[in-house]
């Protein structure tokens, strides 16, 4: 029996988008987020029925043309035609896992009871999710304001039977679709193109996606670096406590323990020390590693706000008995801390290409190039040229995306927040880190053999002698490149215990 999360009001944390990714859970909304949606749409309805008054995006136009007065017989045709209108994405398609979390998202934020939207406009959102039907999105369209308008009208297609969905790996036309499911394309009623089109569901879903594989990233960081630690023959004493309490930064508490810990027993840290301080790349691995870990703590602090708010415009209380117009949609607290995030991610991989650098610098008893007969074999020269390009590549990712704006509408949407593009950017950059990681993996794990008969920790042992059934040593040169590939997959799918992962 499929396991189901139920969408409510409630918190929605990190670890329980984890839970839903992984485990395949499927959604159904609870009653409370049914009576939210019901009680919206009724109120909406009767105020529609009874005020003339021009209320925006439900009886006028949209942008620069919110004066333009709708009348109440094309209020549905209005909605049908925003969506059309603004699906202009184009460029890549984003990836699946992220539409995933795009879907669930908006039935999130659809489900507080403020946004007017019909409950079958909601239902079928969940009923495309738990079929596995991924409207096709475009990664560019976006300025991150408004709403993330182009991506949310391609998401929103399907809904109108427009658009294509992933089926089974490929893309299908919504109407074929539909046809088979036996589904009715919605009419829109009035607020509904705006309530699916408004609201930063993009900028969040690639958030959430890349808060859970920075926290990968960082914690591959650690381990990598501790097992290049060992192959450079550093010490370990500047990971002592003592020194860390005394500049208690979290992130830099946290890596420094951990970092001890990989090292618990390892012969080759017993061993007396010839020189006496290591290079920054090793010795300043908790204050580097440290500061990108609590950037992305900050980004996850921000970016959990946002997949637990309303993000569309205008907003119903019903209570209250107010329809306020608003700037919800707009992305500047996304597109500020996902361009922290990338700087971060970014800081990862800088420091990690470094490491690299050192331990094929033929330094500490290790040959040049770690590799046998170096000059006849160039070893591994060349995948640190690989590591530097994309090292350099990521740090021009970095520039951000926020500080930029351009008008839009005529001049009425004058400011824009360019997360969308932060976000992209971002994904980016930790892709980039997974290879720069993985190069560096391969360096150190080539390394830490000249230091046999030592021995390193248990754990680092076991990881690497589970590694090399996948990558064996290089005795000779070969092709690194699939080499790269495969350590590369290698982390990609070795399980991390969730407890190492900070998602609350």
């Amino acid at each position: 029996m499929d396991a189901i999360h139920y969408i409510t009001t409630e918190v929605l944390h990190f670890h329980t988008i984890y839970e839903i990714i992984n485990r395949q859970m499927k959604l159904e909304l609870s009653e409370e987020a049914k009576v939210n949606i019901q009680k919206c749409r009724d109120y909406l309805d009767k105020k529609m029925a009874s005020d003339p008054t021009p209320i925006y995006g439900i009886n006028t136009g949209f942008g620069s043309l919110c004066n333009v007065k709708i009348s109440n017989e094309n209020l549905s045709q209005l909605q049908e035609n925003l969506v059309k209108s603004h699906a202009c994405g184009t460029g890549e398609e984003v990836p699946v896992e992220i539409i995933k979390l795009m879907l669930l998202l908006k039935i999130q934020s659809l489900c507080y009871g403020h946004s007017g939207v019909q409950l079958q406009t909601v239902e079928r959102l969940v009923a495309l999710f738990n079929h596995e039907l991924y409207p096709v999105i475009y990664t560019q369209g976006s300025l991150g304001a408004s709403g993330d308008l182009a991506p949310l009208a391609h998401l929103a297609l399907p809904l109108i039977g427009e658009g294509e969905l992933w089926q089974d790996g490929k893309k299908v036309a919504a109407t074929q679709v539909l046809l088979e499911k036996n589904w009715e394309p919605l009419v829109l009623q009035s607020k509904e193109g705006l309530a699916l089109l408004n609201g930063t569901q993009f900028m969040s879903a690639y958030g959430v996606h890349l808060i859970i594989k920075a926290q990968k990233l960082a914690y591959w960081s650690d381990f990598i670096g501790a097992i290049s630690l060992e192959a450079f023959d550093g010490r370990i004493e500047p990971f002592d406590e003592l020194i860390h309490f005394v500049r208690p930064h979290k992130g830099q508490l946290l890596t420094a323990k951990r970092i001890k810990e990989f090292l618990e027993g390892s012969e080759i840290m017993a061993q007396e020390k010839k020189h006496v301080q290591d290079p920054y790349s090793f010795r300043c691995i908790p204050q580097v590693h440290g500061a990108s870990k609590d950037a992305i703590e900050y980004a996850q602090k921000v970016i959990k706000t946002e997949i637990n708010s309303v993000t569309d415009n205008p907003n119903i209380f019903v209570e209250s008995d107010q329809i306020i117009s608003g700037g919800n949609f707009h992305g500047q607290p996304l597109a500020l801390a996902l361009d922290f995030l990338g700087i971060a991610l970014a800081e990862l991989g800088s420091i990690s290409e470094r490491r690299t650098f050192q331990l094929i610098s033929g330094q500490r008893n290790l040959p040049a190039f770690l590799v046998d007969n170096p000059g006849l074999n160039s070893g591994f020269m060349i995948p640190q040229y690989t590591a530097a390009s994309i090292a350099s590549q990521n740090k021009q990712l970095a520039t951000p995306a926020s500080v930029d704006s351009i008008v839009s509408s005529n001049g009425q949407e004058d400011h824009v927040s360019m997360g969308a593009n932060g976000a992209t950017k971002t994904l980016r950059i930790a892709d980039n880190v997974e290879r720069i990681l993985a190069i560096e993996l391969m360096n150190a794990s080539q390394a830490i053999y000249y230091r046999s008969p030592l021995k390193s920790s248990d754990f680092i042992e076991s990881f690497i002698k589970m590694y090399r059934c996948e990558v064996p040593l290089v005795t000779n040169d070969r092709v690194l490149h699939h080499d790269i590939e495969k350590t590369i997959l290698f982390l990609k799918t070795v399980e991390i215990d969730s407890d190492l992962l900070t998602l609350t």
